[in-house]
């Protein structure tokens, strides 16, 4: 999931303003935000991305079928988790991923 995300906004952004990726916690969940500086993504259409072979917009066919953020999505979604596109302060596109905190397994006794 996340070495979807991260290739997307970076392919989605100008070359002169990184990725930015962070994580925190909250309330039982671990989120991850990556955001980016690139066009965004309308908010009509931040769900029809995550429809399988939506390439929205994409004119080069050439760097993959679309289903990436479907998976995504789904992979997520099996874990408990959510996965949402919101606007990034200042322009651009960040994808929210927040996933319960995994319980610790017990200690094995010897």
């Amino acid at each position: 999931m996340l070495a979807n995300l991260v290739g997307n906004a970076v392919r989605h952004a100008p070359g002169d303003r990184p990725v930015l990726v962070t994580a925190s916690t909250l309330a039982g969940r671990v989120e991850v935000r990556i955001a980016d500086r690139g066009p965004g993504i309308a908010a009509d259409d931040r769900e029809r991305v995550f429809e399988p072979f939506q390439r929205l917009g994409d004119r080069d066919n050439t760097t993959g079928l679309g289903l990436g953020l479907a998976l995504a999505r789904g992979l997520t979604e099996a874990m408990d988790g959510t996965l949402t596109p919101e606007d990034t302060p200042g322009g651009g596109l960040t994808m929210v991923l927040s996933l319960p905190v995994a319980e610790a397994a017990p200690a094995a006794r010897l």
